[in-house]
């Protein structure tokens, strides 16, 4: 069976349960389990790439624990685990425990549980089960059909948000040609567009595992939604990133003038949100002559501050 008929059948179980209420609590619903899976499937790769790598999960809590078994939790022990141990220890898991820890962190801040019927939430995880992440072939494919779920959410336009293809994001790149060491920044990155076009093109630039770890330090995206957050995080560990490198914020809301030079970049690639309009207040951090309520004016002239 194809991911792409995986992901059906995943959508058709949830709109059983009647604690998922419309697609946006699906998607999330389904982005979430997909991101524990995804992050288990990594593991497994970190442990063999990356020196004494060490899990920030508590082992009841991987994914191998709870939800690999075919005939595991089910019914209501599964939503008292998943609602009261998994996702309590998940939104407050200790920083400390290295930088994954702050990726499963950052994810499950915003995150929530929809679904009640612990029997048809067995059916949706047996349904992922049957998706290898560490195959390539269902990497790239995954990444085209969370893009494609989220156009079918959100129409071009709406609430300022567009999702901006592949072809466009990939000619930007290539005019841009950022070269390893650069720090490149996208400030409004949604699910990653822009930051997946320009790891594929550094990596062709990495030789070592040094370069390997200068390209990681030198990305940062920035979203301030949960769900596209949670794409983008999904996205970048599809890609190798064992890091970071994407923040839950809004860069409007910090004031013009506090943007120094420590914060300047190489290269911005973005295409911030036209038609959105921000919280009233947040022009008064620009000065006047840049003040607008227009999301995409703002982040012209915040752009322009923070290139070198």
């Amino acid at each position: 069976m194809s991911i792409t008929t995986k992901i059906k059948s995943i959508r058709d179980i949830m709109r059983k349960d009647t604690g998922v209420d419309g697609d946006a609590q699906r998607i999330s619903q389904m982005v979430w389990m997909l991101f524990m899976k995804i992050f288990a499937d990594q593991e497994e790769e970190w442990e063999i790439t990356l020196d004494d790598y060490q899990s920030p999960l508590p082992d009841k809590l991987k994914w191998n624990a709870w939800a690999a078994d075919e005939e595991g939790l089910t019914g209501d022990a599964l939503m008292e685990f998943v609602d009261n141990e998994l996702f309590p220890t998940l939104k407050e898991l200790p920083l400390h425990l290295g930088p994954q820890a702050r990726i499963i962190r950052a994810v499950f801040e915003d995150t929530y549980n929809y679904m009640k019927n612990g029997t048809l939430f067995r059916q949706v995880i047996n349904q992922i089960n049957g998706i290898d992440f560490n195959s390539s072939d269902e990497r790239h494919l995954f990444n085209d059909l969370y893009e494609t779920i989220l156009k079918e959410l959100q129409s071009a336009g709406a609430s300022g948000e567009y999702y901006t293809p592949r072809a466009v994001t990939q000619f930007m790149v290539d005019m841009t040609n950022p070269q390893l060491g650069e720090k490149v920044l996208d400030p409004a990155c949604g699910t990653g567009g822009f930051l997946t076009c320009t790891i594929d093109h550094l990596s062709q630039q990495v030789k070592t595992g040094e370069d390997r770890d200068t390209m990681q330090a030198s990305l940062l995206g920035i979203e301030k939604k949960p769900l596209p957050h949670l794409l983008c995080t999904t996205n970048l560990m599809l890609h190798g990133f064992d890091v970071p490198a994407v923040r839950r914020d809004n860069y409007l809301n910090r004031p013009y003038t506090d943007w120094t030079g420590k914060d300047k970049v190489a290269v911005v690639l973005s295409n911030p949100p036209f038609g959105g309009v921000e919280e009233d207040g947040t022009e008064t951090n620009f000065p006047q002559k840049f003040r607008t309520k227009e999301t995409a004016d703002l982040f012209l002239a915040l752009i322009i501050r923070l290139l070198q």
